[in-house]
């Protein structure tokens, strides 16, 4: 079995650019014509990511992308907006910091001691917001964010495990290898007993990533190593004391959903923003053929969830892609890693 690990993780670091692309079309060939309607989605960046969360198994990596597609022709995340979910964010169990970490990625502040909702459905409906809003605020040059976990008056009862294997489950099998680094900040003593519970519903590549950081001298090193220390707030050993201000980041949100709202309004583009224009125009058109031919939107079964696929497929013409992934060429170039 480690001699299998030792090729595994060989593999990985040894394909050569033209490796990856094999993968990448062979990937495009079982997702089907769906791919060039769904160009974003379907880019060479983003099948990468699902090809490292398989570990470059093409097969799964492909059955992870459709179920992936199905999922968002469905809950449609890209129409959240942030009077929809403003209420769960009252209290700052979740936010986008509004810095970043010293390698330019998005950094998420979680609290889950502040939870203030008992909606579960709403719970997840935010998460995804948030999800969403911090992807497209990624540099060009970057895929990944950070997740900043603030222990700070946790118990067992503010994260139900129904609601943990749930929140897990949309994070790696919907959004793959979009952590870079996950910080658990000072959890408590009966955190441990907790994390043996939710081990099994971690992925091992998602469990590399996570550290934990406790107050004292020698762990806030990781923290001078990741942040601009007169940046970070003081909850995380920063310098910054300002904290999470409902109000001010309430407006963030609003100004992000406006530029979204403007671009579909004026029809133009921008690199960070025609990516979300594009699938959100090109999902309604699938889903509105798809309900026009009285079929239902969804089916139980991976063989359903493909049928459905190729079902809408066939209702529309293929259109070219509208918009360029600015990662694709970089992230062919360069090694990959988790």
């Amino acid at each position: 079995m480690s001699s299998k690990k030792c090729r595994g993780s060989l593999t990985e670091k040894t394909l050569s650019p033209e490796e990856l692309q094999t993968k990448i079309n062979e990937i495009r060939k079982m997702i089907g014509p769906i791919a060039d309607k769904l160009p974003t989605l379907c880019s060479d960046a983003s099948i990468l990511r699902f090809l490292r969360a398989r570990n470059w198994n093409t097969k799964k990596a492909a059955k992870m992308l459709k179920d992936t597609l199905k999922w968002r022709l469905e809950y449609k995340p890209e129409k959240i907006r942030w009077e929809d979910v403003a209420h769960e964010a009252e209290t700052g169990k979740l936010y986008k910091a509004n810095y970043l970490d010293k390698l330019g990625r998005t950094v998420l502040v979680m609290r889950p001691g502040c939870q203030n909702t008992n909606s579960a459905i709403g719970q997840i409906r935010y998460l995804v917001y948030c999800m969403e809003n911090a992807i497209t605020s990624l540099n060009s040059d970057q895929e990944q964010m950070v997740w900043l976990i603030d222990f700070q008056g946790w118990n067992t009862v503010n994260v139900p495990m129904k609601l943990t294997r749930e929140t897990a489950h949309i994070l790696q099998d919907y959004y793959p290898e979009r952590l870079g680094l996950a910080i658990l900040y000072n959890p408590p003593k009966v955190f441990e007993s907790f994390w043996t519970m939710i081990k099994p519903f971690i992925e091992s590549k998602t469990f590399k990533k996570v550290k934990f950081v406790y107050s004292n001298p020698e762990s806030l090193k990781i923290m001078e190593e990741f942040f601009d220390m007169d940046k970070l707030e003081s909850a995380f050993g920063g310098r910054n004391s300002a904290g999470f201000d409902y109000e001010s980041f309430a407006q963030r949100m609003r100004e992000d959903d406006k530029k979204i709202s403007d671009l579909i309004e004026s029809g133009s583009s921008s690199p960070s923003l025609s990516s979300i224009l594009s699938n959100s125009q090109l999902l309604d058109s699938l889903v509105s053929d798809h309900d026009a031919s009285g079929e239902g939107a969804s089916s139980s079964g991976d063989e359903g969830g493909s049928s459905n696929l190729e079902n809408v497929d066939e209702k529309i013409q293929v259109q070219p892609p509208s918009c360029k992934d600015v990662a694709n060429d970089d992230a062919l170039k360069q090694p990959v890693s988790n």
